[in-house]
């Protein structure tokens, strides 16, 4: 953002031109959240502040101090209550005329650090994104004691103090802790990262209106932040408003085992919401008899047994005919394949059938999703090879789309394990050739052709059992209906629908504000993209709702029938 900040002032864009406009719009977010005590709430309404208790505007001697200021002015003009505190002797002119400005205004400055337990709604606008060094003793210990004094009760503007902007680390010991952060013009990619989330609160992006011209020249592998509402704009290609349920995608879930049968039911579900025409399964014989009671639109492909060590027994599946499926979801609740040094189990030479399954999962022309035990299976299959998983990934025939957690990642691509999720997801995509989808906190989705994207909101409470079996079913269920829509795996260029213009192409982390970039490939990245969006929107939705105890996989299954869009 500061690279982009200067070239608007090389454009000719006065620096206070640019403050101004930042600094109303702050103004005008600060006041929608400060309502008076005796206004009664509103549930939908969160993160609202009593405005009798007033604003403390923490002022940094640069222009994040300035953008501060602005906004004590404008709060003051409208009648209320505020005052700043600024530690430093020294400030940058522009910020320096800001603030003799306010105090000829009468607000009041503080001569003295504020108390931590201070009632008012502090507004850090310290340092923002220009912090290269720990703030020091004295204010580390004073943000610290404010959150464990008046924990929800600070701001930060453009990034809480203390907090590195590029990789969410700590410049020093301590640091603000936000309830709400307003990043101008871009979301900052340090603030999106697990090690920030806790530091950063709520994050909200102030749009700058920065010029198109100046976004089209951002490198097309800068990492996008998927906003709410960017969903909308996936190319999802149109289907055949005649077609048939064969024409609208035909999909086969391998899911479940003894151990673990609610995986498939829960993939299933997943599936369902999607609006793909034709589901089969291939399930353990404990679930397989009594699907119709539950699922009657399922096809039950195949009923497969379990290994000894309660894992699905893949081998049944040599022969089963994968000419008319346009896509396959393999893993979820599948278990360990059995060892052969295991009582009960198989000699190794035995596991030719399994073998025989992935071999053909290989040459499948269509949408391979890999999933939870599938990846796990792969990752031992292919352990002690020399490239590992990334070499039998990249003799894929069709697409391939995998949706692995951090842990079942590390089981894939060993080498990636100690790479920050952006990094490992591209890493792992590029040598790999299939799409990533790195399930997180704040989940990011990788492109063979280096593009990202990263998940910018998402509800703590999905992280929980079975939601993303639920995820792997909706994803290949409308990745199902993707080629479907494009004339099914295979088709030639001729036969392609043309995909609609834009793209979630959400707010670049490191980057523009909305660039748009066209598909690359028939089933395009930026798909499996705005599937992770939909899911994670989906989870809030249900939050929003139901509350914490609401987010369970069938509510978000549901909650995805209902909202899913460009079907």
């Amino acid at each position: 953002m500061a690279q982009l900040e200067q070239q608007l002032f090389e454009s000719g864009l006065p620096v206070p031109a640019l403050m101004e406009k930042a600094a109303l719009a702050l103004a005008e977010r600060l006041r929608q959240r400060l309502r008076p005590a005796a206004q009664r709430p509103d549930p939908a309404q969160e993160l609202l502040w009593p405005a009798e208790a007033g604003v403390l505007v923490l002022v940094g001697p640069g222009h994040n101090g300035g953008d501060g200021l602005v906004v004590a002015r404008e709060l003051h003009l409208a009648g209320l209550p505020v005052r700043i505190w600024s530690p430093f002797e020294r400030h940058k002119s522009l910020t320096a005329d800001h603030l003799r400005h306010a105090l000829w205004l009468g607000i009041p400055r503080l001569a003295e650090p504020p108390d931590p337990a201070d009632p008012a709604l502090w507004l850090d606008a310290l340092f923002g994104i220009g912090q290269r060094r720990p703030p020091g003793e004295p204010l580390e210990t004073l943000l610290e004691e404010r959150q464990r004094q008046r924990p929800g009760a600070l701001v930060a503007v453009d990034g809480p103090t203390g907090l590195c902007a590029d990789s969410g680390r700590l410049l020093g010991w301590g640091a603000a802790t936000a309830a709400l952060t307003w990043s101008i013009g871009l979301l900052k990619r340090g603030f999106l990262q697990d090690r920030a989330l806790a530091r950063v609160g709520r994050l909200e992006r102030i749009d700058l209106g920065l010029p198109a011209a100046l976004l089209a020249e951002l490198p097309p592998t800068t990492p996008l932040c998927l906003c709410p509402g960017d969903a909308a704009a996936a190319p999802w290609p149109a289907l055949d408003p005649a077609a048939a349920k064969y024409g609208r995608g035909r999909l086969l879930l391998v899911a479940g085992s003894r151990r673990y049968r609610g995986a498939a039911a829960l993939s299933l579900a997943g599936a369902s919401a999607s609006g793909c025409g034709s589901l089969r399964a291939a399930l353990p014989e404990e679930l397989a008899g009594d699907l119709w009671l539950s699922q009657p639109h399922v096809v039950v492909e195949a009923a497969l047994p379990s290994g000894a060590g309660g894992g699905l027994d893949l081998a049944a599946l040599e022969h089963l005919d994968l000419v008319r499926l346009d896509a396959v979801l393999l893993g979820p609740g599948l278990g360990p394949a059995d060892d052969p040094g295991q009582p009960g189990a198989r000699a190794r030479g035995d596991h030719s059938g399994e073998e025989a399954v992935w071999l053909r999962l290989q040459r499948f022309a269509g949408l391979l999703l890999l999933d939870a035990d599938g990846l796990n299976r792969l990752a031992w299959r292919c352990r002690g090879e020399p490239l590992g998983a990334g070499a039998w990934l990249s003799a894929r025939r069709g697409p391939t789309w995998i949706t692995p957690h951090r842990g079942e990642f590390d089981r894939l691509f060993p080498q990636w394990s100690e790479l920050e999720p952006l990094e490992a997801a591209a890493n792992a995509a590029g040598a790999s050739g299939a799409v990533v989808l790195l399930k997180g906190a704040r989940s990011v989705v990788a492109a063979p052709d280096g593009r990202l994207w990263q998940v910018s909101q998402a509800a703590p409470e999905s992280a929980r059992a079975g939601l993303g079996d639920t995820l792997a079913g909706y994803a290949a269920g409308r990745g199902a209906m993707a080629l479907a829509a494009l004339g099914g795996p295979g088709a030639s260029d001729a036969r392609r629908t043309q995909p609609s213009e834009a793209e979630p192409a959400g707010i670049a982390a490191v980057g523009g504000d909305s660039e748009i970039c066209r598909p690359a490939h028939p089933l395009d990245a930026s798909l499996l993209a705005a599937v992770a969006l939909e899911h994670a929107q989906a989870g809030r939705d249900c939050l929003r709702h139901h509350g914490p105890g609401g987010v369970t996989p069938e509510a978000v299954a549901a909650a995805l029938a209902g909202r899913r869009v460009g079907a």
